[in-house]
């Protein structure tokens, strides 16, 4: 009987061969549980398997992988280094070149083994291939092929005997590899299909087709969907099946792998867009540095507010400004003092950090100065003439309640002096008396203007050549004349008598 199985599997092989598939295994990497380490490690390492060596089938041939002996299992894996089309997988057993019969030593320790192809090194998330249930010692051929047209990345051989599992007759009390050579037959480059992997599968968003027919396999690529994988996933959703949703806090993400590629709203950050800010910052890109809230706590990641409020000095909502318009302290709630030249005190305690204006004293400039003092620094005193002694204006030093008798102004410093009746005459005497003298001269103009007008108007008389006439000489032998007035004109008078022009002049 076993001869008959082992011709049926050398056919099989033959008949595998004349596909054009690739041994997809050779040379990838690989791993084996419990190596065993007796000998060598050359002679029963796992890379062995992929070697594609088969012509020497013992321990001493360096073309064996050998587990370790009182083992509860036995795993190897083979990495095909990407998700790869597979149609078939072959396995040669550890013969010791030897006839391959029940009687052989070998064949019951691989009774009872699972192959597997899976994306990770885990099996139970991949598929199984195969499930050793039914052979025996008679049956189990030296040379095991399945088909398995699957897609995967790493082929998985495991074999168990757990404590307080009954086995067939036949098997092992411990789990062995015992493999010579694992060869997995498919395409070697994704996207194709056919006897000799050259026919582009038909639909480029096809996870994987059929190495056969090239129909759609697996579901679409990540990013996809549809009944020929050519629709987008909708917007938020990516991956495989388009059932993942992106985070709420991107701005849009990759249909396929779900990154945010557009970036994040304000106050997130991480390729996901699943973080908030780092303590201290906030806002887009998480680029904003918070301001100084109160008690060092950090500001609302996404609008930068200080949600306890700010720190002694600062303005609320952000907590970036300092205080102004003259305020200083928590919440800016607290008023400046009177410091010197107008300037803001600090914004933390209030201090005039330039003194204090006149009239007020201490570091905040709060304080009015002392009784009997005012002005700048306080320094100057307060005259000792006001009513009530030293009690004065803080800042401009004038008696508040007046003088004392005897002393007058602001300050009261000025001696008080009453007028007399001989010396201090009121001032309404001498206005009085200015305006009597002016009165006084002003008539006086007047009057000579008026002299002078009626002198200019006075009658004036034409005397041409007098001509005279002899008269007798007089007693004192003199001659007479009498003056003759021809051509004599009365001008006439204005009305004024010769009196009292001659009076006049």
């Amino acid at each position: 009987m076993w001869i008959f199985y082992f011709i049926i599997g050398i056919a099989y092989t033959f008949y595998m061969f004349s596909y054009a598939f690739e041994n997809i295994a050779l040379q990838k990497p690989s791993y084996q549980r419990h190596r065993y380490e007796n000998i060598q490690e050359a002679l029963t390492k796992a890379s062995n398997a992929v070697d594609g060596e088969k012509s020497n089938l013992s321990v001493w041939g360096g073309q064996c992988v050998i587990s370790d002996i009182n083992k509860q299992s036995a795993l190897l894996w083979v990495n095909l280094t990407s998700i790869l089309s597979i149609d078939h997988i072959t396995i040669y057993f550890r013969t010791e070149n030897k006839m391959w019969a029940p009687t052989y030593g070998m064949i019951h320790r691989v009774l009872g083994f699972s192959l597997y192809v899976s994306n990770t090194t885990d099996k139970s998330e991949g598929t199984l291939c195969f499930k050793d249930t039914n052979f025996t010692l008679s049956t189990i051929p030296s040379i095991f092929n399945v088909t398995c047209p699957v897609h995967g990345q790493y082929v998985i051989y495991y074999n168990e005997r757990l404590p307080g599992v009954t086995y067939p007759d036949g098997y092992s009390k411990d789990a062995h590899n015992d493999l010579c050579e694992v060869e997995v037959y498919g395409c070697p480059n994704p996207g194709y299909y056919g006897n000799n992997c050259s026919i582009p599968c038909p639909d480029p968003q096809c996870k994987y087709c059929d190495l056969e027919t090239g129909t759609c396999r697996g579901g679409c690529n990540p990013g996809y969907q549809g009944h020929k994988c050519e629709l987008a996933c909708p917007n938020g959703t990516f991956g495989f099946g388009c059932v993942n949703h992106c985070n709420n806090t991107c701005r849009g993400c990759n249909t396929v792998n779900g990154l945010c590629d557009a970036g994040c709203y304000p106050g997130w950050r991480g390729v996901y867009c699943h973080q908030i800010c780092s303590t201290g910052y906030y806002g887009d890109n998480c680029s904003m540095k918070c301001g100084y809230c109160l008690n060092d706590e950090t500001c609302h990641h996404i609008n930068g507010s200080c949600l306890s409020g700010c720190g002694i000095g600062y303005q609320a909502p952000f907590c970036t400004n300092e205080c102004y318009n003259d305020t200083y302290g928590q919440d800016c709630a607290e008023t400046c003092g009177h410091c010197s030249d107008s300037k803001p005190c600090h914004h933390i305690n209030g201090s005039c950090v330039n003194g204090c204006a006149p009239g007020f004293k201490g570091t905040r400039c709060v304080e009015e100065c002392d009784m009997g003092h005012y002005g700048i620094r306080c320094l100057q005193e307060c005259s000792s003439f006001c009513k009530m002694s030293r009690d004065c204006h803080h800042v401009t030093g004038y008696c508040k309640d007046g003088c004392k008798s005897g002393w007058q102004g602001n300050d009261c410093l000025e001696e008080y002096k009453p007028l007399d009746s001989s010396n201090n005459l009121p001032p309404t005497f001498y206005i009085v008396l200015g305006l009597f003298c002016a009165s006084l001269l002003l008539n006086g103009l007047f009057v000579a203007y008026i002299i002078t007008l009626r002198k200019s108007r006075d009658i004036k008389v034409y005397k041409p050549e007098l001509s005279f006439k002899k008269k007798n000489a007089g007693q004192d032998g003199e001659a007479e004349y009498d003056s003759v007035n021809e051509g004599y004109q009365e001008l006439g008078v204005l009305g004024i008598s010769m009196r009292t022009y001659d009076t006049l002049q």
